[in-house]
């Protein structure tokens, strides 16, 4: 079984407070637009939401599951370990809320890539990975966020027994790699649907 975590607990500090699930590109809203995608590859999705309000404003989706955070206010760490205990599947594919264009073949490949090392992460150099976009093994999490120190993902990958993923590998399914386009401002927003309506 494979599953999903979508992390939509964020501040939204960076956009103006706005919650970015909702933003929309291409007519869609964020979240259903990777909802979409990722309801092709994967057989659940567990959205990790802040608080049980928040969890209200997902509630007509009738294929996920929200839940709260169990530690909150240590950033998408927190969310992960939620995810991880609710989620049911041996693997695993992570992401941020404000990913409007995952590639489900991407995804896949990720799921296929990872063997038997307890994550897939791409990473565009030794200083640049995707820890947001990216399959863990289920029970490999679940063993190092019961005794973490650090809160910090790279920390968390470099721990486990990571395979790199060079983003160059995924350009046979995505050439120009837009499944990791990243939205975290209005402005970024605007530009990119200006550009969807000004090709």
């Amino acid at each position: 079984m494979r599953s999903a975590i979508i992390l939509v607990g964020g501040e939204a500090r960076r956009a103006n407070g706005q919650e970015k699930y909702f933003f929309q590109y291409q007519g869609k809203t964020f979240l259903d637009r990777l909802l979409s995608s990722l309801r092709q590859v994967v057989d659940e999705c567990v959205l990790v939401a802040r608080d049980t309000t928040q969890c209200t404003r997902f509630a007509g989706i009738g294929w996920v599951r929200c839940i709260s955070d169990i530690r909150g206010g240590i950033g998408p760490i927190g969310g992960l370990h939620a995810g991880s205990l609710e989620a049911q599947g041996d693997l695993v594919f992570v992401s941020a809320c404000d990913m409007p264009c995952v590639d489900p073949t991407v995804v896949a490949h990720l799921f296929d890539a990872i063997g038997d090392f307890d994550a897939a992460i791409p990473i565009w150099n030794p200083d640049m990975l995707e820890p947001l976009h990216a399959v863990y093994r289920r029970t490999a999490l679940l063993s190092y966020l019961a005794s973490h120190n650090s809160l910090s993902l790279r920390k968390m990958v470099h721990t486990l027994n990571s395979r790199f993923i060079p983003v160059d590998e995924l350009r046979a399914f995505d050439p120009d790699l837009v499944t990791f386009t990243n939205i975290n401002k209005i402005e970024e927003l605007e530009k990119i649907n200006g550009a969807m309506r000004h090709p």
